[in-house]
């Protein structure tokens, strides 16, 4: 079975052709790093990081493109709040971005532009659609792109103009011609620092969110790209103006597939700052480890909405020890993954079918299960490759199990079933190979004549 992706704009299952052969051109909206990064962007983070690991493991080189916004009106604010520079306060963020990635085994894009270092490519881009007539500027000196003007505009969240004009709330501005019309250049303000404002023909000012995305895209991956993601917040109006900035340059497409992942959400309501329900990621890592927490998230559909509850982590949590006791028991060979094998081809089928990592989870599990059966180290090993397409399962299994929290009582009653069965058997290195195993986790066993208990020390 080949790949096949969701695109959001056919709202079709697709085979994935890329642009040219063996190689993937990927473009995914960053961070606006103005505060800690929270569990939504974890999501969004991890959902491409398993794409782009997929693709790789399908033999295709990916340049990925994953940008930071370091200029914006929140920014702006709470640098100003903080009494530092914009520079300052962005570079911290930068920073603690890239720790709780890297905690979560997000492996760094390819590229990782900054909108600041992109405002003379977006001035350009700006300048093109001014002359198109797809561009003006407005009173307030505003530079505005025009979206009645764009005959495509709209194809993304597939509304109408009309449709979309009446979930407006706002009024028209002074200058502007419609109410959906977005801003390209915002013209800069008395109360904002120098180091908010950029010279050009349309007077001082900064770019707009939109422009940022569609110029850096077009600067490192080229006019059209495979494949552009983000959250599915970003599917109106980012992507749709995105689409229509670029496209109203170039006259080619921007993206031939686009991705969004599902939302994050807190008793199935919307996880967001607004509502005041959202944890940063490092709240919910002082609770769980980080496997844990990226575990949570990979063994959800992308596209599905993610239910946070602290239930849901611990479950995650024992069932990702589950699998790292398989790996306890039985040290991983290291192979290279034959796909041929049921196992492998049952998981590369789920992968194919638009990134199916619960399918895939799911022959985790199975192999965890035969690993314990069997006691193959070759199976060990081709769980822990088939993992690492995931993301999980490298970690050095005791030091993982020894530092989290208590083991799952199923799996202590199932390695003690397991002990009694090699006891019967005379097998007596496997069973006192299982009481060290226990052990090491702090549980510590207790034979009488009729049966064994156990007591933990955590």
């Amino acid at each position: 079975m080949s790949l096949h992706i969701y695109n959001t704009l056919s709202r079709e299952l697709e085979v994935f052709v890329p642009l040219e052969p063996g190689c993937v051109r990927m473009y995914v909206c960053g961070m606006t790093v103005y505060d800690l990064c929270h569990l939504g962007h974890a999501r969004a983070m991890v959902a491409f990081d398993v794409v782009q690991r997929w693709l790789k493991s399908s033999d295709y080189q990916v340049i990925y493109v994953r940008n930071v916004t370091d200029i914006d009106d929140k920014i702006i604010k709470r640098a100003l709040e903080n009494g530092e520079t914009i520079r300052a306060l962005t570079d911290r963020m930068v920073a603690a971005l890239h720790q709780d990635a890297d905690a979560l085994g997000i492996e760094r894009p390819t590229h990782e532009p900054r909108a600041t270092d992109y405002v003379g490519a977006m001035l350009g881009m700006i300048e093109k659609l001014e002359q198109r007539g797809l561009a003006y500027q407005a009173a307030d000196g505003d530079v505005n792109f025009a979206v009645r003007k764009f005959a495509g505009y709209g194809k993304l969240s597939g509304k109408s103009l009309d449709e979309l004009r009446a979930g407006e709330r706002v009024t028209v501005a002074d200058g502007k011609q419609d109410p959906l019309d977005f801003v390209l250049w915002k013209t800069a303000k008395q109360h904002e620092p120098a180091q908010a404002k950029w010279e050009s023909r349309f007077g001082s000012g900064r770019p707009g969110w939109h422009i940022e995305c569609s110029a850096m895209c077009a600067e490192l991956l080229g006019q059209t790209v495979d494949i552009h993601g983000g959250g599915a917040d970003l599917q109106f109006p980012h992507h749709e103006n995105e689409i229509a900035q670029s496209e109203g340059v170039h006259g080619r497409p921007l993206a031939n597939y686009w991705l969004h992942n599902g939302f994050v959400t807190r008793d199935n309501e919307k996880m967001s700052k607004s509502l005041g329900n959202f944890f940063t990621i490092r709240e919910i890592l002082q609770r769980f480890d980080a496997q844990t927490l990226r575990f949570f998230i990979v063994r959800t559909h992308y596209r599905s909405a993610l239910n946070y509850s602290d239930s849901h982590l611990e479950d995650a949590q024992q069932s990702l020890k589950r699998l790292y006791t398989a790996l306890d028991l039985v040290p991983a060979q290291s192979i290279e993954v034959d796909w041929l094998d049921p196992f492998a081809a049952r998981f590369k089928t789920a992968m194919d079918d638009d990134f199916g990592t619960p399918e895939a989870v799911a022959v985790l599990f199975e192999l965890a299960s035969e690993v314990n059966r069997t006691r193959s180290a070759k199976l060990s090993g081709l769980m822990k490759a088939l993992g690492a397409c995931l993301g999980l399962l490298q970690e050095d299994p005791r030091a993982y199990l020894q530092s989290g929290a208590a083991l799952d009582i199923h799996l202590i009653e199932d390695l003690i079933a397991q002990r009694a069965a090699a006891k019967v058997a005379k097998n007596f290195a496997e069973a006192d190979r299982i009481r060290q195993q226990l052990l090491a986790q702090k549980i510590v066993l207790k034979d009488s004549s009729t049966s064994t208990t156990w007591e933990s020390l955590k």
